[in-house]
């Protein structure tokens, strides 16, 4: 039988998703967490939003501790961004909203590795009740 070989992107893609799977729940890890709504706004190097927006609340018992999302750059290679440093601090401090921005830092495509970053920006607003 034919194995067809990944691809960069699809490869990492598959790493973080399994990174994902093996971490414990929103709930285990941050047990005096009562909610937590995500507001993310995916924006173009410059700072133009893109027209990608999402607002949800997020179920904190299938939710996982290792919160990332994807880079909107369908040819990044090892980009996305991952908020778990981000919502950790946040719980850490027993703080009821946070707001920031995370710059991608993966590969603008697979002919730009190792020369020029993806440097999407992911802004997020993190509101929280214990």
């Amino acid at each position: 039988m034919y194995q067809q070989k990944l691809g960069a992107r699809e490869e990492y893609r598959q790493q973080e998703a399994q990174r994902v799977k093996e971490s414990v729940s929103l709930a285990d890890k941050f047990r005096r967490l009562k909610s937590l709504t995500v507001h993310l706004t995916h924006c173009t190097p410059e700072g133009l939003a893109k027209g990608s927006e999402i607002k949800y609340e997020v179920n904190l018992a299938n939710a996982k501790s290792v919160f990332r999302f994807s880079c909107p750059n369908s040819e990044c290679i090892q980009g996305d961004f991952d908020l778990s440093k981000e919502l950790a601090g946040v719980v850490d401090a027993h703080k009821k909203t946070a707001a920031g921005e995370v710059s991608c830092q993966g590969w603008l495509s697979k002919a730009t590795i190792d020369k020029t970053h993806c440097h999407n920006i992911l802004r997020y607003k993190l509101t929280l009740t214990y």
